[in-house]
């Protein structure tokens, strides 16, 4: 365990303001993750908020046991006023430094609550590229949480166990390149991968 947790609050806010700031017209448009349109990323994004709050809480079930590859999400009608309040919950989760000990369940998998935070951060950063790529945002994260997300990314990248990275092969960026390309790059996506509509 760290000295220091990460308060995700501000990460939250980021993805809530891009979810607001998209159309209804966008909703089918491809992003940066193959076979899955805006609304699927939508409603990855609202189950694993939902599975991580649970993880930071203990209160393993049902949220915390289904694996992020399960079924295809999606999104209900009530999206847009579901997504920020748990984005809230989950967010105010995590600032309860127990969260952040013991031992904890996401994705059907056991592990550190430590690791689960940084699990969860990652998860917002990367995802939240993915949505403001996808609908043609400004994208702007919190800078605590971009780096957390990069720092986690090049250890499972340089950890021989995981064969490259943990979404998938890691995309060669300029050493030059920003913070948020080299951790997109490392998430196994094209930081200029472009939107065809």
């Amino acid at each position: 365990m760290t000295d220091t947790t990460l308060d995700l609050g501000p990460q939250t806010r980021v993805i809530a303001r891009l979810a607001e700031g998209l159309s209804d017209g966008q909703l089918a448009d491809a992003t940066p993750c193959p076979d899955c349109a805006v609304r699927n990323m939508l409603g990855h994004v609202l189950g694993l908020s939902v599975a991580f709050r649970d993880a930071a809480r203990k209160d393993l079930g049902v949220t915390t046991n289904t694996a992020p590859d399960a079924a295809a999400p999606d999104i209900g009608p009530g999206w847009r006023e579901e997504l920020p309040k748990v984005l809230d919950e989950l967010a105010d989760a995590w600032r309860d430094p127990a969260a952040w000990t013991g031992m904890t369940r996401a994705g059907g998998v056991d592990l550190p609550g430590e690791v689960a935070g940084l699990v969860a951060v990652d998860e917002l950063v990367i995802h939240g590229w993915d949505l403001a790529s996808a609908t043609g945002q400004d994208y702007a994260p919190d800078p605590a949480a971009l780096q957390a997300s990069h720092d986690f990314l090049l250890a499972a990248a340089n950890d021989p166990s995981r064969g490259g990275g943990i979404f998938g092969p890691v995309v060669p960026v300029p050493a030059d390149a920003s913070l948020l390309d080299r951790a997109v790059g490392l998430s196994g996506r094209d930081p200029n991968w472009a939107r065809t509509s």
